[in-house]
Formats: C-alpha cells, structure tokens, sequence
C-alpha cells in the first residue's frame, strides 16, 4: 500500500507565496519522476512541474520563473515552491508519483490533492 499525502495548501493574495509539500509513504522500493499538477474549476488537469530522480525539472510555460520543484529523496518527499502567485493560479493541486513498489511492480500514483485559491 502506497500513499502520497499532500500539505500546504490554502488561500493567499495575488503576489504571495506558498510551498506544497508531498510525502509518499508505504510499499515503495524506488520512487521515479514525481511531480505537480494541477485542475482548475470547469477544466482539466494539466502538467505544473516534474522532477526526476536525479532533480532534472520540467515546468509549464505559465509558471516558469514562478514555480521552483525540488525533492528529498531521502524522504521521499517533493515540494512544490510557488511565488508570485496569480488569481489563474486558483486550483486543486495533485501530487503524482511513478515508482517501483516493494513488490517490484511499478505503479503511479496520485494524491488526494489540495487547494490553492488565489484571491485578495
């Protein structure tokens, strides 16, 4: 059993900052590219940031400069540090993990999300 818990959500005015933070816990023998989306009221999913193993990161163009992800693998934790933060920000943000379970299978796995609303 494989979970992954996110944290650090909330509201915050245009501007501000926030760090989401994502742990992953349970069955896991290796943990691979981890990463951050998120899902706006009425639309999909998209791609915020991914980060590998080795800390190579890929962003979305509307974040880029904004959003910094880092990880711990230590802790099999990814963080997701997001500065200047815009109303279009407004959304549920998903954690997602691919990994080798201690079963060595390998699996992706999603977060409960949590949300961000940008508002003044």
């Amino acid at each position: 059993q494989v979970q992954l818990v996110e944290s650090g959500g909330g509201l915050v005015q245009p501007g501000g900052s926030l760090r989401l933070s994502c742990a992953a816990s349970g069955s896991i023998f290796r943990l691979n590219d981890m990463g951050w989306y998120r899902q706006a009221p009425g639309k999909e999913r998209e791609l915020v940031a991914t980060i590998t193993s080795g800390g190579s990161t890929n962003y979305a163009e509307s974040v880029k400069g904004r959003f910094t992800i880092s990880r711990d693998n230590a802790e099999n934790t990814v963080y997701l540090q997001m500065n200047s933060l815009k109303p279009e920000d407004t959304a549920v943000y998903y954690c997602n993990a691919h990994m080798i379970t201690t079963h060595f299978i390998g699996m992706q796995y999603w977060g409960k999300g949590t949300l961000v609303t940008v508002s003044s």
